[in-house]
């Protein structure tokens, strides 16, 4: 038989954390001039991550034989959070906002240590998808630094990539993807984007790695080809040049000859001569894509409920304003978190999603009718209350919009500002999503399903809404609902 007594080895190694008696390395660290000195143990650090076994062979020590290793990048807050995993195996990051959570996982990864990394990166794909969403550059440029340690979210992002590729490579930053990262998207099958453009922005990488090359292409010469051929050897067997249309290859490829090899200029040149001839070369099989069909990056962060007429309508109603704003001037951009017929239309799916998010608009289609229905939420949405919890605010709202049969849309707001939204108790969120007043705009179901289930509801007797938003009474289930981050438009 075998005993285990992890708890008590934990309390120990934590306890021995905070002896500043038999220490023998000093860790400085000083993120945004905020110093601070943690002691370790260097047995415990060798053991636990190889990064540090590596540091303390090549750190010096003094006379009392302390080593001291310095990481002026990382945050004194982040490092505690590692120590205590090193020492104790115990990570708590109960209350931390999602983009510390995110930070303490990109430090695992450069810290080696591999139980931690992975275990933080599957739980912010499974309940933290819709801020990976909301902050992809930033997400897709960090997890690339670290030599592809992070396959899942490599995965998660290229997925989403691939159907919506301008969100990549239409960017500002497109220029700085790392190599690896770019080449995981040009090797897919799914990428939906026609070849040509995909040739376009190789192209356009390549030269912006190498800023001497000649700003006009008939100004090159062979070396400088041949810069450009080095800076790409790793793309090019990724092109499905065999699926470029004649004309583009005429225009687009022929000037670039000299990075190729003679063998696939010849098959080119004989392809579009005699197409049905066999090649030598490699033909890689078209993408599976229907350019036609390609949303554009604004329709990809709007919606398939609400039109910009409804967006400018909340807009106007946010701000207090008399009128509605013109379609070019709305001041608000809808960021979308979560969409039932993406995401899933479990209630917990709504608190694990909408959870720290404020100045939010939720919007629901109901089944059977012309109805959109929707509430809106200055304040954080949040999923740890330990019991139904009122919360106050004057700027919350309901609403009812204008479409198909319903000819006007329908604006109620808080009248009570003491109950204005009620927070659903941790053990309740199975059953309940968002509720506004006294049940007057709720989701409900019993089978964890809004789309299933008629129990969402909307009450026509208000007590805290100023009026009903619905015209038919009653219960309903949802045909698909959308929640929004509503953030203020740069100037």
């Amino acid at each position: 038989m075998t005993f285990k007594f992890f708890d008590k080895l934990s309390q120990d190694f934590t306890a021995l954390l905070d002896d500043k008696e038999d220490y023998n390395v000093i860790i400085e660290v000083d993120k945004d001039e905020n110093k601070k000195t943690f002691t370790a143990h260097s047995a415990v650090l060798r053991y636990r991550s190889p990064y540090f076994n590596k540091e303390l062979t090549d750190a010096s020590q003094n006379d009392n034989n302390i080593k001291t290793i310095s990481k002026p990048d990382i945050s004194a807050e982040s490092f505690n959070i590692i120590l205590s995993y090193i020492y104790g195996g115990i990570v708590d990051l109960v209350n931390a906002e999602t983009k510390f959570f995110f930070e303490i996982m990109i430090l695992a990864g450069e810290l080696k240590l591999e139980e931690l990394f992975k275990e933080l990166e599957i739980h912010l794909i499974e309940t933290k998808a819709s801020w990976l969403r909301t902050h992809f550059s930033l997400i897709y440029h960090a997890i690339f630094k670290q030599s592809n340690k992070f396959k899942l979210l490599e995965n998660f992002c290229n997925d989403i990539i691939a159907k919506y590729p301008n969100i990549i490579f239409d960017t500002g930053d497109f220029n700085s993807l790392p190599e690896s990262a770019l080449i995981s998207i040009i090797k897919r099958d799914d990428l939906k984007m026609e070849e040509i453009k995909i040739w376009d922005k190789v192209i356009q990488w390549g030269i912006s790695k190498n800023p001497k090359l000649p700003s006009k292409l008939e100004e090159w010469h062979n070396e400088d080809f041949m810069t450009l051929k080095n800076t790409l050897q790793n793309f090019l067997p990724h092109i499905r040049y065999f699926q470029i249309p004649g004309k583009d290859i005429i225009r687009k490829i022929k000037p670039y000859m000299e990075v190729f090899n003679k063998q696939l200029l010849d098959d080119l040149l004989q392809h579009l001569i005699i197409p049905n001839e066999p090649v030598k070369s490699t033909i890689l099989p078209a993408r599976m894509i229907s350019i036609s069909e390609l949303p554009s990056r604004t329709q990809e962060l709007f919606s398939t409920i609400i039109t910009t007429e409804h967006a400018a309508e909340i807009s106007s109603w946010i701000d207090r304003k008399d009128t509605t704003y013109p379609l070019n001037n709305i001041p608000y951009e809808f960021q979308l978190i979560l969409k039932g017929s993406r995401d899933g239309f479990d209630p917990k799916i709504f608190w694990n999603m909408c959870h720290g998010h404020s100045n939010t608009v939720t919007i629901l289609k109901v089944a059977n009718t012309d109805e959109i229905l929707g509430g809106f939420n200055p304040l954080e949405w949040d999923k740890t209350m330990e019991e139904e919890t009122w919360m106050k605010t004057k700027d919350s709202f309901i609403f009812s919009l204008k479409n198909g049969n319903i000819q006007n849309s329908i604006l109620s707001r808080v009248k009570d500002e003491e109950m204005a939204i009620q927070y659903i108790a941790s053990q309740n969120q199975v059953d309940y999503g968002m509720c506004f007043g006294n049940d007057e705009l709720t989701m409900e179901t019993r089978v964890s399903n809004f789309n299933q289930d008629e129990k969402s509801w909307c009450n026509l007797d208000n007590e805290y809404h100023e009026r009903s938003i619905r015209t038919i009474s009653g219960e309903f289930s949802v045909v698909d609902y959308e929640v929004f981050k509503v953030v203020k438009k740069s100037i």
